[in-house]
Order: structure tokens, then C-alpha cells, then sequence
């Protein structure tokens, strides 16, 4: 395939949390491409799994839904956690992403205390998303915790939550009929079933 070059990056909105750019891109044949990109912090979400096999969700308000959803634990990766790491967005590897100094091993685990109060002992990391590939430049990595132990409750003055336990049956019920939509929650609680069925290892 013909090779594409970034130009330019414009920005073009600055918001609470994202910023919003203008890329030109050279195309193959020298033509001069458009595209929306979206920066946004990039962040890790956990499936908590307790020892008799229920799952720890969190309910709370989503501006975007105009609702409250049920999603697992999740955040944004924040300076704190690059204790260990260069602070660059350079591709990582599995054997990163389930190193305890990793920044995204960092926030999940320092997520699932600050809004559950369980702090998981295991960490299987399962893969990391891009909610919109064409658009958005966030990278959430997705993980199921077990053995998971009692930890503080230290909620951002914002954060509404309610904790929510369900079996695997029910919160794949809860999929198919439409009351989790958020896409990270939905692949945690997919590869736990894939997990469980002993289809694949983490």
C-alpha cells in the first residue's frame, strides 16, 4: 500500500478534556487529505471477579447517554503512574501491559480501589481499545482482576456510583438486552467468558 503522510496537525478546540485537530495528510498520488483526530488521555479499565465468581460493575451518570450506565471500574492513566516508564505513548507489548511498574497496570488497580474499595491481587491483561479508531488517539487497556482484597473508597468529587454485583449469566444478559452498552465492559466480560470456557490463557 502507498504510504500516507501526516503534514500538519491544527488544533482547532480545546475542551475540559479533549482536544480537537485538523490533520492533513498527503495521500499516494501527492493529494492533500482531511481528517478529524480527537486527543484524549489514555486510561485502563478492570473486571473485578470475587472468589465465588460475582462481578463488581460500577452504575453511575454519563453526560454522552444522558443516563447512568454500568461499566467496570475504569480511569485515566495520570502522571503518577509513569513512575517507572518514559511517559511516552510508544507501542507497548502484552509482557508490558501486565508489568506491575506499567502505567496502565498502575491506574487499573488504583480505579477498581478509588471507586469499588477492591483492590484485585491478579491482574490478566485482555487487550487495550480505541473506542473510534478513525478518530479518537485514547487507549484504554482492559483487564480482569481476582483475588481481590479490601481496599478505601477515595471517589473524585464528581463521581456518582453505585456498585453493582452480577454473575457472568447475568451480566452477558445484560448485553444482549441492551443495559451494558460501554464497549470495554462488554469485551472484559467476553474474554472472562472465554477465560472461564478455558479457551484461552492470559
Amino acid at each position: 500500500m502507498s504510504r500516507m503522510e501526516l503534514q500538519e496537525r491544527v488544533l482547532k478546540y480545546k475542551g475540559h478534556r479533549v482536544k480537537v485537530y485538523e490533520d492533513v495528510i498527503k495521500g499516494p498520488e501527492g493529494e492533500m487529505l482531511y481528517y478529524d483526530f480527537v486527543e484524549n488521555r489514555n486510561g485502563a479499565g478492570v473486571l473485578l471477579v470475587d472468589d465465588e465468581g460475582m462481578l463488581y460493575f460500577v452504575r453511575q451518570y454519563r453526560n454522552s447517554l444522558n443516563d447512568f450506565d454500568i461499566e467496570i471500574p475504569a480511569g485515566c492513566v495520570e502522571k503518577k503512574d509513569y513512575q517507572s516508564v518514559d511517559g511516552s505513548d510508544k507501542k507497548m507489548g502484552r509482557e508490558d501491559f501486565e508489568s506491575p511498574d506499567n502505567p496502565f497496570y498502575k491506574c487499573a488497580i488504583r480505579e477498581a480501589e478509588e471507586e469499588t474499595g477492591m483492590i484485585p491481587q491478579k491482574l490478566s491483561f485482555v487487550n487495550y481499545i480505541i473506542a473510534s479508531v478513525g478518530l479518537f488517539s485514547e487507549r484504554t487497556a482492559v483487564y480482569i482482576g481476582e483475588g481481590i482484597k479490601e481496599g478505601s473508597i477515595n471517589r473524585d468529587s464528581d463521581e456518582y456510583i453505585d456498585i453493582i454485583k452480577l454473575t457472568l449469566e447475568e451480566a452477558e444478559e445484560y448485553i444482549y438486552k441492551g443495559d451494558i452498552v460501554d464497549s470495554k465492559t462488554i469485551i472484559a466480560i467476553l474474554a472472562y467468558r472465554q477465560m472461564k470456557s478455558k479457551k484461552i490463557e492470559m
